[in-house]
């Protein structure tokens, strides 16, 4: 049987998903050379969202990551997640700053991008596709599944077909809410694979309902030879199914699957990842918590930072009717989620709303939205004050000159600056002031920096080091 390739995703959407992104650079720095070794195909490395959580919660520089982390990689295509318009955006940036965080991700050397648009809508797509190819991207464009009366087969065979035009460097088949079923798969895929053509198909999913891992080996049947994985703590529940057991199931089903390097790599992850979850209290996924619930397949409804088990959206999304038909994908489940938490809040449907909402329905989130509105819920959020002002509004397009004098000058870098808009000035400076971060200690490093730092810890009374035929003691006397 043919070969089975996989895209690592656990320095992004794996803690993304489960961590909120709160693994630290020195963390993912520890474990990046293993990583390489592995044999993944390419690995997910850097988003914009990462900029905004890093800078203000972190008190780190992502571009830290950025630099040293390329460096670690000799043998894996590194990808940005989100493309030109970025991941986890929720205002209008100016095009200008998007494409320079594109061409700085390409100065570090990442030249694949995987990206969306909220609605599946392609032809609408292609001119951001020939920007990011004219600053050396190459891009991977998602096509996102969704369970709701609209989303048949004759419309994933039309926007596969429409994402095929386009000629991407491949198309994902994205199940961002953990929604597929092994019987849904086997109807649904053999569509987007013909209608897709001959531009390959990977399959990107999420183990929300419990179903992710089978799904996976049903997509593999089906045809598709490209899976993303996570290596555990942060596979399965809210992110992707672990690459250990989805590759051992393969072989057992006689393909070739990600043999040899990821077994010693297996440990390697386990340990960093375990060690981190422990000092930062964070959760360790694991597959039993997470089983098929027939209640949350049909209304399921996730994104964005710290995801939700999918029921637990898919019942907010249903007190915010009006707007059921979009794709719950970020920045929409972020939209639906808030407007949904106001109604109940407030005790009426839409009596107050979003300025989110308000540019929702007047179709600058999507042109398809105000078309598939409740027309009655789009009445009443535009029949207010608020959306007469927005009807007026046109997104601003500043040049970068104009950007940078508004931030700082021409004396800041570009990384700098891009800091500066995405996370804020005060945040910037704030992160100065923080200083450099504690660096992450590994076996690798020299014994005496190792000692020098375990001696220093105040939660534990003695240490023992064990490797090969060296040991060492350490105590704490009275």
């Amino acid at each position: 049987m043919s070969e089975v390739h996989f895209i690592d995703t656990t320095l992004r959407d794996g803690q993304q998903s489960l961590w909120a992104l709160g693994m630290r650079t020195g963390t993912m720095l520890a474990v990046a050379e293993a990583m390489d070794r592995a044999g993944f195909e390419s690995l997910e490395f850097f988003c914009s969202t990462m900029i905004k959580k890093y800078v203000r919660e972190q008190k780190q520089n992502p571009w830290e990551w950025v630099r040293e982390g390329t460096k670690c990689f000799r043998r894996t295509r590194l990808r940005l997640h989100g493309g030109m318009h970025g991941s986890g955006t929720f205002v209008k940036l100016p095009p200008a700053v998007m494409k320079l965080f594109v061409e700085r991700a390409v100065a570090y050397g990442i030249t694949l991008t995987r990206t969306s648009t909220s609605w599946n809508d392609f032809p609408g797509f292609e001119k951001e596709l020939q920007e990011l190819r004219a600053v050396g991207m190459e891009t991977i464009v998602n096509l996102i599944y969704s369970v709701s009366p609209r989303h048949t087969d004759q419309y994933y065979a039309e926007r596969a077909r429409q994402a095929a035009a386009i000629r991407p460097y491949r198309i994902c088949f994205k199940d961002v809410g953990g929604l597929l079923t092994p019987e849904r798969a086997r109807t649904l895929i053999p569509v987007i694979l013909e209608n897709a053509g001959d531009v390959p198909v990977e399959f990107h999913g999420h183990c929300n309902n419990g179903l992710g891992p089978l799904c996976y080996l049903e997509a593999v049947k089906l045809g598709i030879q490209t899976l993303h994985t996570a290596v555990p703590p942060l596979a399965n529940g809210s992110s992707q199914p672990s690459i250990f057991n989805i590759a051992r199931n393969l072989r057992a089903l006689g393909y070739k699957a990600g043999r040899g390097a990821f077994h010693r790599r297996r440990e390697t992850g386990r340990v960093s990842y375990r060690k981190t979850a422990r000092v930062r209290s964070v959760p360790l996924s694991a597959p039993g918590a997470w089983r098929y619930d027939f209640q949350s397949a049909p209304s399921a409804s996730r994104g964005g930072n710290g995801r939700q088990a999918a029921g637990d959206l898919g019942r907010s999304r249903s007190r915010a009717r009006g707007i059921r038909l979009s794709i719950m994908v970020t920045p929409l489940t972020q939209f639906v989620g808030s407007q949904a938490a106001i109604n109940v809040i407030v005790g009426e449907r839409y009596k107050e709303v979003t300025d989110q909402v308000i540019q929702y329905a007047l179709g600058l989130w999507g042109k398809e939205a105000p078309d598939l509105m409740d027309p009655d819920v789009k009445d009443k959020i535009l029949s207010r004050s608020r959306a007469k002002e927005w009807e007026r509004w046109a997104p601003s397009d500043p040049s970068l000159e104009e950007v940078r004098s508004r931030f700082g000058g021409p004396s800041i870098s570009d990384d700098e600056l891009l800091l500066r808009v995405y996370a804020g000035e005060e945040a910037v400076k704030a992160l100065c002031a923080a200083g450099a971060p504690k660096e992450f200690l590994n076996g690798r490093q020299p014994l005496f920096r190792l000692i020098e730092a375990l001696s220093q810890k105040k939660d534990c009374s003695q240490i023992y080091i064990h490797r090969n035929d060296f040991s060492l003691t350490l105590g704490k006397t009275k």
